[in-house]
C-alpha cells in the first residue's frame, strides 16, 4: 500500500487577513505592546547573552560541547522494584534558568559538526 493513496488530494489553507490595514497605525500597535508587557529586571541576562554569543567555529570545541552537554536530562528516572514502577522522578533540567541557552549552544555545536565539518553526529544523539 502506498502512502499517497490514503492521503487527501486537496489542501485547504486558511489565514486571517486584516482588510483595513490603513486604519491601524504603528503608534497604536507599539502602545498596545508597551501596556501588555511588564518591565522586569533579569539578573541572568548578561550570562544568557554571553552563552548566546559563543561562536562555534572550532571542531575540538564543538566536540567538547557535545560531550559535556547531555542530550537528555540525566536526572529523569523511573524507580522500579521487582519490575513495577514505584515512582517517577521528573526531569529537573527545566529548573535550570539557562537551560534553553545551553541546549541551543549544544545544537549549534551539532550543526557545525554536521554542516561545516561533514561529520556523523549520531554518536551524540
Amino acid at each position: 500500500m502506498k502512502v499517497f493513496d490514503n492521503t487527501t488530494k486537496k489542501i485547504f489553507l486558511a489565514s486571517w487577513v486584516s482588510i483595513n490595514q490603513a486604519e491601524t497605525s504603528d503608534d497604536q500597535v507599539t502602545q498596545l505592546n508597551r501596556s501588555v508587557s511588564k518591565p522586569y529586571w533579569d539578573i541572568l541576562h548578561p550570562l544568557r547573552q554571553r552563552v548566546e554569543n559563543i561562536q562555534v567555529r572550532d571542531r575540538q570545541l564543538a566536540h567538547r560541547l557535545c560531550k559535556l552537554i547531555p542530550s537528555q536530562c540525566p536526572f529523569e528516572r523511573d524507580v522500579k522494584l521487582f519490575g513495577k514502577t514505584l515512582f517517577h522522578i521528573p526531569p529537573m533540567c527545566k529548573l535550570n534558568p539557562l537551560y534553553d541557552e545551553v541546549v541551543g549552544l549544544r545544537f549549534r555545536a551539532l550543526c557545525y559538526l554536521a554542516d561545516e565539518c561533514g561529520e556523523d553526529v549520531s554518536q551524540y544523539c
